[in-house]
């Protein structure tokens, strides 16, 4: 339907009545209520938008000669400069010319060419020309927002809120003609490239929503899926609610960031808001520690930033730890030293979208913020990384392996190919190159160290911290047959995560194996699953807990020493 300038707007009405949604179409100025149609919307296809163009370029002709007698065996056309590409010689002469080229491509040497094998080049002509390409043009957006929420202190929106998703078509020429959806099962569509849906209570879980919008040009958006949790509160019971809380999972929300891998788990935070350790502060100041670590006092006394010349044996005992003297001489610089990071740990936990307090935490329990190697030298850098934590981030972390793989191998092998799929030597090759790139050791350096090379590491840990965030999901989805965040909750996802990254997957996935029940509610919290983690892999629980204390970069005492991580 057609309304001109006519402005249109759909408002859905959500409500739960005896466990079923039951949606309700409200248009406000003009426009005819459209009951819910009684069949599922059928999902598009998708943008389909492609348009030619004519291009200038310079065409070369080039000859394909035979030392031998100089005869011409193949001529074509290359549209690039530099000599001839294999492709060029393959697809334009006979296969025995191209086998034979092929085998004999080497310069020729010898004083008289006709006693060389094989053939040669000639370019015998350039002249500019033009073809028609096909160019792939932008396609239509479809976002999503709130609106009308006026949240008080906690979050919570004091006035019945609505959901707004809003259509964009980049084409000039174009424009967006509705957006429809399912929500749940039930099907909607709203004419124009505005949709309105005023909230009410959902199921605790959520309810999905998947959306897309027409266009004149004749196709549709890509389709987009968002998952909705809507939970009121009123003053007192009966009443109707007064306070509504919205959570948005979807790629295309605009409001406030979803809470980290809430996404990959389609798991929702808390309501009352998330722990201190698996957030990143308003501020660099927050992240600030002082915890008195022995292993890095004791690192401090032996590369002499910290003078314990006073101490008894140098502020060291036997084993190379730092005595109550050393630990004391050196009180100030362990304050300094662990807290160098803090500005680049806050900048990559916003870049990689990790919490910058988790990735405090943890170099605080891996390494105590002393970036080189740890016990029998395989545990390496301020996340301690292991080829075994290198291959989880590799093949869990697509986006990051794409960045790094062109940079050890070649580009095409790359692309044409995840890490698993890799042949052997060129995984080690990876794999030993993202943990050779974390490794901050320098004999040459001061301190023994290659400062820029620790601060690089950042980025990895954050990003290896995605991966087994990922893999820690996937464990839970295969287990339960559920999305992670239909049987565990957020915060205990995130020790799963841990779990992954220091003990590995196999221990995860045994504990949560052993621990499921299908038929109880919450079988996977984390009480019922640590008891199991700490039989199977100890100190695996041990770990977890000091990482995820409040009070674990604010003034507890970790481990004495770090950890090794798998």
């Amino acid at each position: 339907m057609r309304l001109g300038k006519t402005i249109f707007r759909a408002a859905t009405l959500l409500t739960l009545v005896s466990g079923l949604i039951v949606i309700i179409f409200l248009f406000f100025n003009h426009g005819t209520a459209f009951a819910a149609r009684p069949a599922t919307a059928p999902t598009p296809q998708g943008p389909n938008r492609f348009t030619t163009m004519q291009v200038d370029y310079t065409r070369y002709v080039w000859w394909l000669a035979a030392w031998s007698d100089n005869k011409v065996y193949c001529s074509f056309y290359a549209d690039h400069e530099g000599l001839p590409t294999e492709n060029d010689v393959y697809s334009a002469c006979k296969l025995e010319v191209y086998n034979a080229w092929k085998a004999n491509s080497k310069p020729c040497e010898e004083t008289d060419s006709k006693a060389c094998p094989g053939y040669y080049f000639i370019q015998i002509a350039h002249r500019p020309a033009t073809r028609e390409v096909t160019v792939k043009l932008p396609s239509p957006q479809v976002w999503i927002s709130l609106t009308g929420c006026n949240p008080d202190k906690r979050g919570w929106c004091t006035q019945q809120p609505k959901l707004v998703l809003t259509a964009e078509e980049p084409l000039p020429n174009e424009s967006i003609v509705s957006i429809e959806g399912t929500i749940g099962k039930s099907p909607f569509k709203c004419e124009g490239k505005t949709c309105t849906f005023k909230l009410s209570k959902t199921i605790p879980a959520g309810i999905r929503i998947k959306f897309w919008a027409n266009s004149t040009f004749g196709d549709n958006s890509k389709p987009y899926d968002a998952l909705l949790r809507v939970l009121d509160e009123s003053s007192k019971p009966g009443q109707l609610s007064n306070s509504w809380y919205v959570d948005v999972i979807s790629s295309q929300w605009t409001g406030t960031p979803t809470a980290s891998c809430a996404a990959i788990w389609e798991a929702f935070p808390p309501t009352e808001g998330l722990p201190q350790w698996l957030v990143t502060p308003a501020s660099i100041e927050d992240l600030k520690s002082n915890i008195p670590y022995n292993y890095l006092a004791a690192n401090l006394i032996s590369q002499g930033v910290t003078d314990a010349t006073n101490c008894p044996n140098g502020g060291l005992n036997s084993d190379g730890s730092a005595n109550g003297c050393g630990i004391r001489a050196a009180q100030n610089d362990v304050r300094e030293w662990q807290n160098r990071f803090d500005q680049l740990i806050f900048t990559v936990a916003q870049d990689v979208d990790v919490p910058a307090q988790l990735l405090k935490n943890l170099f605080s329990r891996e390494s105590q913020f002393w970036p080189g190697v740890f016990k029998n030298g395989k545990d390496i850098g301020l996340g301690q990384m292991t080829e075994g934590g290198a291959d989880t981030t590799l093949l869990w972390n697509p986006s990051f392996y794409n960045q790094f793989c062109p940079l050890i191998l070649n580009k095409n092998q790359c692309e044409t190919k995840g890490f698993a799929s890799l042949k052997p030597y060129q995984q080690d090759l990876l794999r030993g190159a993202l943990v050779g790139s974390v490794d901050a050791r320098c004999a040459n350096c001061p301190l023994g160290l290659d400062l820029s090379r620790a601060n690089f590491s950042i980025k990895i840990f954050a990003h290896t911290l995605l991966a087994n965030c990922e893999q820690a999901g996937k464990i839970v989805q295969n287990v339960s047959g559920h999305m992670p965040g239909e049987v565990v909750d957020y915060e205990t996802m995130w020790r799963f995560t841990l779990v992954n990254y220091n003990a590995g997957a196999g221990c995860l996935s045994e504990a949560i194996t052993q621990t499921y029940d299908p038929g109880a509610k919450n079988s996977l919290k984390w009480e019922n699953v640590s008891p199991i983690l700490e039989s199977d892999c100890p100190g695996s629980t041990v770990y977890v807990e000091d990482i995820s204390k409040d009070s674990a970069a604010s003034g507890s005492q970790p481990t004495e020493t770090p950890t090794a991580t798998p």
